[in-house]
């Protein structure tokens, strides 16, 4: 559930989920099926902003070492503002748009430390299936 909430809340700033919404999927959808109807997620996987967040994450969760929430909370927002302004974002609207993420994020690992074994990994745990 943490997933989905997560990758609702980071793929709905995009302009591509903007200018998708409400758009149907291609060809008929099987019961069980995946659909991703956010659009082209490259944008925002491919982006050094969500690849330093993903390092970050590493660092502060992925060692066993004890976590200072408020510093990996700020270090996380200092990261959305200069991944907001990357996409032609507000750095501030951007941090109020994700400003849920770390906590989340801190569950998410919690509950599967295995998320943190690659960025495709962290993707997945971040913005669902690709």
């Amino acid at each position: 559930m943490r997933v989905l909430m997560i990758a609702a809340a980071v793929m709905t700033a995009a302009p591509v989920a903007f200018a998708q919404h409400g758009a149907q999927p291609q060809g008929a959808q099987q019961q069980g099926e995946t659909l991703n109807l956010q659009g082209d997620q490259s944008a925002w996987i491919n982006n050094p902003h969500m690849r330093a967040y993903f390092d970050l994450t590493k660092a502060k969760l992925g060692g066993g070492v004890a976590l200072d929430f408020e510093a990996y909370r700020d270090a996380s927002y200092a990261i959305f503002r200069a991944f907001g302004t990357s996409m032609g974002m507000s750095p501030e609207g951007m941090v109020d748009h994700l400003k849920d993420i770390p906590r989340q994020m801190v569950g998410i690992v919690k509950d599967d430390p295995k998320v943190l074994g690659s960025y495709d990994a962290f993707v997945v745990a971040l913005m669902g299936p690709q």
